[in-house]
């Protein structure tokens, strides 16, 4: 997939912008095309640049939480076939 040119606070910021003013004027602006700011409307519909920062974190947190999980459970896989085997 490719990478964006400008990161999630970006956008919003240029969403509000097209909000107070015209869609055309501000894609012409920031070099980028009306159905792009249309995606971006789809993609953070109500959101703000502080809630996109929340939901970074809050993703970030929840990968290391399901890293923490799987190993957990690694961890506990390993110990039941050692208590299987007979000694």
């Amino acid at each position: 997939m490719k990478k964006s040119r400008y990161t999630a606070e970006q956008m919003v910021r240029i969403l509000r912008e097209a909000d107070k003013t015209n869609v055309e004027a501000t894609s012409k602006k920031h070099g980028v095309s009306r159905q792009t700011i249309y995606a971006w409307r789809k993609q953070f519909r109500g959101m703000d640049v502080v809630d996109i920062k929340a939901f970074k974190a809050l993703k970030s947190e929840n990968a290391k939480l399901k890293r923490l999980l799987a190993e957990q459970m690694l961890v506990n896989e390993i110990l039941k076939e050692v208590n299987a085997k007979k000694w």
